[in-house]
């Protein structure tokens, strides 16, 4: 069995999703769509940058779900798979993909969220890092031991892969105790380029907001299953992915156990939709025995659409 996979922040890079829109006239009409929903020129950041721009969160959100919907607007892989999931962010192209969000409102959702993200990071500082090396629970030990100091906290906020955690929260308090992985025996840690703690409990101050946002959302059930963040899990009930999308945002992202929990039901092969290969090399490292591949730049659209019809 198949599922496609959506990638997350930190993915991005200039120039995607510039040679879909070029190459393929639906994907230029989803980008032309985009920038009247958005009241801004999408397409151009991405194609031409600067970085820094591309990396507020707040642009990246929006940039990373246009790109992966013109992925399914020109493949339709969507409806040849068994499961899909998104990472973080991701998670909403997922939605996307099994019709529980429309484009529109799926797109007016991660503005919200980039923007609530955003301004959460410029009240309330945080940071996160990438913990290498160590066993998750050794990681959730010392965030319980070191990570809870006065009104400050640090916690785990991405189980990616076996041996690879992200820790979130307060930039200075994170910052502090990141010798402590060392000592524990990290083989690497490393301070992400983010503009706040996000998937911890920093991001409270903004979640009333969220939670009214995702609420006059409509959703509906999905067409095929729907693996959420929060739980590790497959739904199909829309309440159900409703529910998982407020949580998310303040919530670890079970990464590692969503993979092993789609291994165990049959999935062996993994497509990734997005920019570059995080999930691809993610999968690899959590699971063995699987197919894996992605779909990002005109060449990988275009070989995708010829090995469908040459099964056809």
């Amino acid at each position: 069995m198949k599922a496609i996979l959506f990638s997350g922040q930190g993915s991005q890079y200039v120039g995607m999703g510039a040679d879909v829109a070029g190459a393929f006239p639906g994907a230029r009409e989803l980008a032309l769509h985009a920038n009247g929903i958005l009241g801004y020129d999408l397409l151009k950041i991405m194609s031409s940058g600067p970085a820094d721009l591309l990396t507020q969160t707040k642009i990246t959100q929006p940039a990373l779900f246009l790109h992966e919907a013109m992925v399914l607007e020109v493949t339709n892989i969507q409806q040849t798979v068994q499961a899909v999931a998104g990472h973080s962010l991701g998670e909403f192209s997922a939605l996307y993909a099994a019709g529980v969000l429309s484009f529109a409102d799926g797109l007016n959702l991660v503005k919200i969220r980039g923007e609530l993200m955003f301004a959460s990071g410029e009240s309330t500082p945080g940071t996160m890092a990438a913990v290498i090396g160590l066993d998750d629970d050794v990681v959730a030990n010392i965030c319980q031991e070191f990570g809870r100091q006065d009104n400050h906290i640090v916690v785990p906020a991405n189980y990616n892969s076996p041996g690879q955690v992200v820790i979130s929260g307060s930039r200075e308090l994170l910052r502090s105790i990141l010798p402590v992985f060392k000592e524990k025996g990290a083989r690497m840690v490393k301070e992400l380029q983010v503009s706040g703690a996000f998937h911890s409990p920093l991001l409270l101050n903004v979640q009333d907001e969220w939670t009214s946002a995702v609420n006059a959302t409509q959703f509906n059930d999905p067409h095929v299953p729907v693996y959420v963040n929060v739980s590790a899990k497959a739904t199909t009930d829309r309440q159900e992915l409703r529910r998982a999308i407020i949580e998310q945002m303040t919530s670890p992202v079970l990464w590692t156990q969503t993979m092993q929990n789609m291994f165990k039901t049959g999935i062996t092969h993994f497509v990734e939709v997005g920019p570059q290969t995080v999930l691809q090399g993610l999968a690899k490292r959590t699971l063995t025995d699987v197919i894996t591949e992605g779909i990002d730049k005109v060449s990988d659209c275009e070989r995708y659409i010829a090995s469908r019809e040459n099964h056809e």
